[in-house]
């Protein structure tokens, strides 16, 4: 079994080159992010609102020279894929500018180049090995849960955020109607008081 790792460790060469951050878009801000690309280089962007407001951005993807591939209004998450026609710097924006007061935090795993085969007589009509065949599943299962544990990230710190936010307005709500409940109470007291004022009032002046 060690001789097996050990083998797939040796054997795994990737190529790929990514970015995966979680960022703070404040209010009536942009912000954006610059990667420089070689031509016939194949790009893949996921993000995803996880906190703030609506849970939505604006986004827009340009090449070198400006032109717009990707532009997007109020998304809370999305994917998109592009290979590129020139070399240059592509840049990726996040807008928040149509917020007045709230702050946004967005996820975005940006990801580049493509991946070899971890053996390289993958490419060649020939059979695989026990071993090999062994270290290709190892690696598709190995992204598989990869992937599956960066969703679950993103799903708990989603709903983290709302069960923050759905208890600060049970808090508020709760202290609203304690507030409410003493002004109501008061007031029940100071008009009780107030009736039995006037019988003895009233009582009192015929004698």
């Amino acid at each position: 079994m060690l001789y097996l790792r050990l083998s797939c460790f040796l054997l795994h060469v990737l190529v790929v080159f990514g970015t995966e951050l979680t960022f703070e878009l404040p209010d009536n801000e942009k912000q954006c992010f610059y990667e420089d690309l070689e031509k016939d280089v194949k790009f893949d962007i996921d993000f995803q609102v996880i906190a703030g407001g609506n849970y939505d951005v604006d986004s827009f993807v340009t090449d070198p020279l400006n032109n717009v591939l990707y532009n997007e209004k109020k998304k809370q998450y999305d994917s998109f894929s592009h290979t590129t026609a020139m070399k240059g710097v592509y840049k990726v924006c996040f807008s928040n500018e149509f917020s007045t007061f709230t702050d946004k935090t967005v996820y975005l795993d940006f990801r580049h180049g493509d991946e070899e085969p971890i053996i390289q007589t993958m490419t060649a009509p020939v059979a695989l090995t026990q071993l090999e065949s062994s270290c290709v599943s190892l690696h598709e299962i190995l992204k598989v849960v990869a992937d599956s544990q960066t969703w679950y990230r993103l799903r708990e710190a989603h709903d983290r955020t709302k069960a923050e936010h759905l208890l600060e307005r049970v808090t508020y709500w709760s202290i609203g109607e304690t507030v409410l409940l003493f002004v109501i109470g008061i007031g029940q007291v100071m008009m009780l008081r107030s009736f039995f004022s006037e019988k003895k009032g009233s009582v009192a002046a015929p004698t």
